[in-house]
């Protein structure tokens, strides 16, 4: 019984003396800066250098990852398996890339549907710009979690 209440005695002693710690050397974020890009904090005449070095190291770093898939967000616009399915989820791929050359638009079969997708979002946040101007064209559309291409 004795050991067990030395035990007891030395765990809560050991406790007080860890929350006692110094905590002057923790970081503090400055809630002002939350979500801000460093380029819009700088101001629009900050100018950015690095080396070649960095830059050649970015991008192998890109090149030696455009392989790999991550999990993301897609914008599926077409899902359907009627006998015109084909033929429309290629004139809906078509618009897609001739509206959003920059976005990545996906058509697959799985049989029996084909689908059209668009976008290789990091975020929901991202997915629901591109979202809301799709909504009007395609009712139908929706977000799905995928994987998605690594970003370039």
């Amino acid at each position: 019984m004795k050991k067990i209440l030395i035990i007891v005695l030395v765990l809560v002693w050991g406790g007080i003396a860890l929350h006692a710690q110094d905590t002057t050397g923790v970081a503090r974020v400055d809630s002002t800066y939350v979500g801000k890009d460093i380029l819009s904090v700088m101001g629009p005449g900050a100018k950015v250098t690095q080396s070649a070095t960095v830059k050649q190291a970015l991008q192998k770093y890109i090149g030696g990852n455009a392989e790999k898939s991550i999990s993301g967000y897609r914008i599926r616009v077409f899902y359907n398996n009627d006998p015109q399915a084909r033929s429309r989820s290629e004139v809906i791929e078509r618009t897609l890339k001739e509206q959003y050359p920059g976005i990545g638009v996906y058509r697959s079969f799985e049989s029996p549907n084909y689908k059209v997708c668009i976008g290789d979002f990091r975020t929901k946040d991202e997915a629901l710009g591109i979202y809301n101007a799709l909504k009007g064209t395609y009712p139908t559309a929706y977000i799905i979690k995928e994987s998605i291409n690594y970003p370039k």
